[in-house]
């Protein structure tokens, strides 16, 4: 390799891992007031994040998979922040929604390395609940991470409700289809699996956008987000309604409905929206295969949580309940769109350790 090709591939690999974990904060956030509460009770604050941990702090994470991009977003955040901040992290992830039994034994694994506390996001509201509330009542401490558990005395909770994404999806759909002169518009609706806070919370929000208005969901069908679950998902539906106007649910959903709808020609007469992010979004709104997207920032919210556990652990004051605003991407501003606070950089693949105090000698 040429002087010249190591430097163009040194200068890739820059552009490629450029999220900086330094300029993500301060930041405007929701706070729940009171925390926990269900029914979208918050206020807005300005966040401050930790400069440095006191110690090297261990922290376990738990999240229910990396089968996609949404997740590795994830991951790659609490990653970065872990090592700003200098604490360490094990992270786990199960698998899929259907592997609960999974997740909690590696809970229970990686607690019982001595770890300070616990970040997660449970597969399902209520499964790990009797894991959790044990945890809590041994003195560590556990941060909700997105999927709204329902554990008793939670110490904290860093989550948007995906109530605002699918509200802000149904919303963004009524305003670009109120011109359709009273005309039904017809919706498949994928809010991924069935149990999940996140995924009930996202069906409640998009139906409550949709009452009276003229668009008709045919069909709800739930499911694993993995790809080949919603592939097929969306196959089912094509075949059971011939007069589908948009495909809307997940970012795998929405992946799969753009591969799907241009193998069949059908890519002109039903749209394609996702009810959260990832880069295969990102890519469709800038291709114009996908009308938009709201997304709840997960990069942000997994950065929150690093830095709300280290606030407990150090005793300093802490909010119980936050998370980022929720913004509604499309083709008009996505180049304003900060990229970095929903979707990893190109080219990132799963760390499960930052300076992991088990396998070191």
């Amino acid at each position: 390799m040429t002087f010249s090709k190591i430097l163009i591939a040194l200068a890739l690999t820059l552009i490629s891992f450029s999220s900086s974990a330094t300029n993500w904060f301060p930041l405007q956030i929701d706070v729940w007031d009171p925390p926990f509460n269900t029914q979208m009770k918050r206020h807005t604050e300005n966040y401050s994040a930790v400069n440095k941990a006191a110690k090297p702090w261990k922290i376990c994470v738990s999240i229910p998979h990396l089968k996609d991009a949404y997740w590795l977003a994830v991951n790659f955040a609490l990653v970065d922040e872990a090592k700003r901040l200098g604490v360490r992290l094990r992270l786990n992830e199960a698998g899929g929604y259907d592997k609960l039994e999974i997740q909690k034994q590696q809970i229970q694994e990686c607690m019982n390395t001595g770890a300070d506390g616990l970040i997660v996001s449970g597969i399902t509201t209520n499964g790990i609940n009797e894991q959790v509330e044990q945890i809590i009542a041994e003195g560590k401490p556990v941060v909700d991470l997105i999927n709204w558990i329902s554990a008793k005395n939670l110490t904290a909770r860093t989550a948007g409700s995906y109530w605002d994404n699918g509200y802000q999806t149904g919303n963004y759909l009524k305003q670009i289809t109120a011109n359709s002169s009273g005309k039904k518009i017809n919706v498949i609706w994928l809010p991924g699996p069935k149990g999940p806070g996140w995924s009930l919370a996202g069906d409640t929000g998009f139906k409550d956008a949709l009452k009276d208005s003229q668009i008709n969901i045919l069909k709800t069908s739930w499911g694993d987000t993995g790809r080949a679950v919603q592939e097929q998902l969306i196959k089912e539906a094509l075949e059971q309604h011939t007069n589908i106007d948009y495909v809307i649910g997940s970012t795998v959903s929405a992946e799969a409905a753009v591969d799907i709808l241009t193998k069949r020609g059908l890519k002109k007469s039903i749209k394609v929206i996702s009810y959260y992010y990832g880069p295969g979004v990102h890519r469709g709104i800038r291709r114009g295969q996908i009308i938009a997207a709201p997304t709840d920032k997960q990069g942000i919210q997994a950065r929150l949580a690093i830095n709300q556990i280290i606030k407990i652990l150090e005793a300093k004051p802490y909010l119980k309940h936050i998370g980022p605003k929720v913004e509604v991407v499309d083709r008009k501003n996505i180049k304003e769109f900060d990229q970095t606070t929903s979707i990893p950089p190109r080219g990132f693949r799963p760390v499960f350790s930052v300076d992991d105090w088990v396998t070191q000698k």
